[in-house]
């Protein structure tokens, strides 16, 4: 047996210590927002956030895993209120969305660590999640209205 903490739920899960966080996440916790892309961490479709960290959940270990605080797209707001998520459905971000989820989790590291991101910020901190669709320029413009809208929040 396994412990993992996920979404702030803990969970004993039996499975080879080998076996990806991300067949974890999906086939054993039954949370399939976390989306399965390349299987190498190139596309950043898997990304989840490992003690606040974003990592690929394709290529960790279960059993790195244990004993830490994962967040899943399912965590990141209890009603689908985050900052990110409201700009995101303002700005129509999705085409197909498939990717959106990791995307989602990699800005809301970024935005953590760099409160007011510059373009450049964004596209360096966002370069290892691929949209196959395209939507970098509605990605980038959702960051910067996430951030307003955080520190509009703060202010209030």
């Amino acid at each position: 047996m396994i412990t993992i903490t996920v979404n702030g739920q803990r969970h004993d899960i039996d499975a080879d210590p080998n076996m990806p966080l991300l067949w974890a996440i999906r086939d054993i916790l039954g949370l399939t927002g976390t989306k399965y892309g390349c299987g190498a961490a190139q596309c950043g479709a898997c990304t989840v956030h490992l003690n606040g960290e974003s990592i690929r959940s394709c290529c960790t270990k279960v059993s790195r895993a244990a004993g830490q605080q994962i967040v899943t797209i399912e965590g990141l707001s209890a009603n689908n209120n985050h900052p990110l998520q409201l700009a995101w459905n303002e700005l129509n971000v999705p085409q197909c969305g498939y990717c959106q989820s990791g995307q989602l989790m990699s800005a809301a590291v970024l935005l953590r660590e760099n409160p007011n991101p510059t373009d450049q910020d964004i596209d360096d901190a966002m370069s290892g999640n691929i949209c196959r669709c395209g939507t970098y320029q509605r990605i980038r413009a959702a960051i910067h209205k996430a951030a307003d809208l955080a520190r509009e929040g703060a202010k209030s």
